[in-house]
């Protein structure tokens, strides 16, 4: 599909029928962020049911990093669907076996790793949690403000992102305890970015590793080493370190959240990898079957100890989603995560002299492909700019431009893996078009 510029009006009468639609039988929880409805999409751009053409710059939250229907994605899910569609966990079938092995290629563990298939991030954040609490034998676990880990029981109390995500739903799984989240543009212990990391780490030392639980009661430390639905925030390296320290010092599982930022996003095949860190578990979805429902939950041999029946689930390591998996890991090994970072770093450089012209934008932050935008009303107080950001996420729709809101006033640059330089400008050229007109 070809999109030598991004033409829309909508919503479009087609798009308003079905959006009524919607709102007569699906559960009004979902965060519709924009009245698109799609029909289809190739590459890094999508066509909705009125033939409006949008650049996508958010991958369905990441999670399209191939592109829409990638040709080798669409083949291998054809393949295996001809030959069969499922096998219950009762049974064995190569996909998830050469999948297992795939995994253990790329995961930055130590060991031998062990795969844990499931059907989504937060599915894999649940199991995660079962096995910190089974091999340690202790209950406790150490999260952040600001993360998001999905929406289930256990993962929900682990989340704090946003309080609705969580109102009306305690009380919380307990024995979660959250520490700050060392954010070197707006640090949540009011120090400077140079010294935000070691306070934080300061914190969980001597105030909840004091004042609220002893070392020997925490079974992990759950971390996302790229704040995702937090504001793209990305933490100083010494902070993931400190963690990794802390973890191994006091006998905890380190366990990180790649459900956004991993599978090439950053330019690297998993975000840690930019800290020379590994941990104990490493737990991915979204991007690993480039949409398809999947998720994992990966550890070395010695941690991933539970007998037969410990956990289970039915649809885990379903051979379709396995197929487009071990195809997806395929093109981003093979060119696109060094995509990533090419355009990723190249659309940093835009976007910056972008900065340069919009007092509006407080902080461009990312690695590769994921990049977060802060608007704030004021420089030098960082006043939050909420309803800016909100008008800003539908001036660039209206334009053509999809991009998805993070955190209180962040937007989030989250495009398939094979955006190109050119398209890569496009989106500036939208963004600036867009800024100019929330701003007048």
């Amino acid at each position: 599909m070809d999109v030598p510029h991004i033409t829309t009006t909508p919503p479009g009468p087609r798009a308003r029928l079905i959006i009524d639609r919607d709102r007569q039988t699906v559960s009004g929880s979902y965060p519709r962020g924009a009245p698109l409805v799609m029909a289809r999409g190739a590459g890094a751009v999508v066509e909705d049911v009125d033939g409006n053409l949008y650049l996508d710059c958010c991958a369905g939250v990441a999670a399209a990093c191939t592109g829409h229907s990638h040709p080798d994605v669409v083949d291998a899910i054809t393949q295996q669907a001809q030959r069969f569609l499922h096998a219950s966990t009762d049974y064995y079938h190569e996909p998830q076996v050469s999948l297992g092995e795939l995994v253990a290629q790329i995961v930055p563990l130590d060991g031998s790793p062990r795969t844990f298939f499931s059907n989504s991030g937060t599915e894999a954040v649940e199991a995660a949690i079962k096995l910190a609490r089974y091999h340690t034998r202790r209950p406790n676990i150490i999260a952040f403000l600001g993360s998001f880990h999905g929406r289930t029981l256990g993962a929900l109390s682990l989340t704090s992102s946003k309080s609705v995500q969580r109102r009306g739903f305690g009380p919380m799984v307990p024995g979660v305890f959250h520490a700050p989240y060392a954010n070197p543009y707006r640090c949540p212990v009011r120090v400077s970015a140079d010294d935000c990391a070691a306070h934080c780490l300061a914190y969980i030392d001597q105030q909840i590793l004091v004042h609220l639980t002893s070392p020997d009661e925490v079974a992990a430390i759950v971390l996302e080493p790229i704040q995702g639905e937090g504001g793209y925030v990305v933490p100083p390296a010494s902070f993931v370190q400190g963690l990794a320290r802390m973890a191994k010092q006091h006998g905890m599982l380190l366990i990180v959240d790649e459900v956004q930022s991993g599978m090439g996003r950053t330019g690297k095949m998993f975000a840690v990898e930019h800290y020379g860190v590994k941990p104990d578990v490493v737990v991915m979805a979204k991007g690993i079957a480039s949409g398809l429902p999947m998720g994992l939950t990966v550890a070395s041999d010695t941690v991933m100890d539970w007998p037969v029946g410990a956990h289970s689930n039915t649809f885990g390591g379903n051979p379709v989603a396995c197929a487009a998996a071990i195809a997806t890991i395929k093109l981003v090994r093979e060119r696109l995560m060094a995509n990533a970072a090419d355009v990723g770093a190249f659309l940093m450089n835009k976007l910056e002299a972008l900065a340069a012209r919009y007092e509006i934008i407080g902080d461009i932050r990312g690695k590769g492909l994921m990049i977060g935008i802060e608007l704030v009303r004021d420089r030098a107080t960082k006043e939050r700019a909420t309803s800016e950001r909100d008008a800003l996420v539908m001036a660039a729709f209206r334009r053509g431009l999809l991009i998805l809101p993070a955190g209180q006033n962040t937007v989030r640059l989250s495009p398939p893996l094979v955006l190109t330089r050119q398209e890569a400008s496009i989106a500036v050229e939208l963004l600036d078009a867009s800024f100019a007109e929330i701003i007048r």
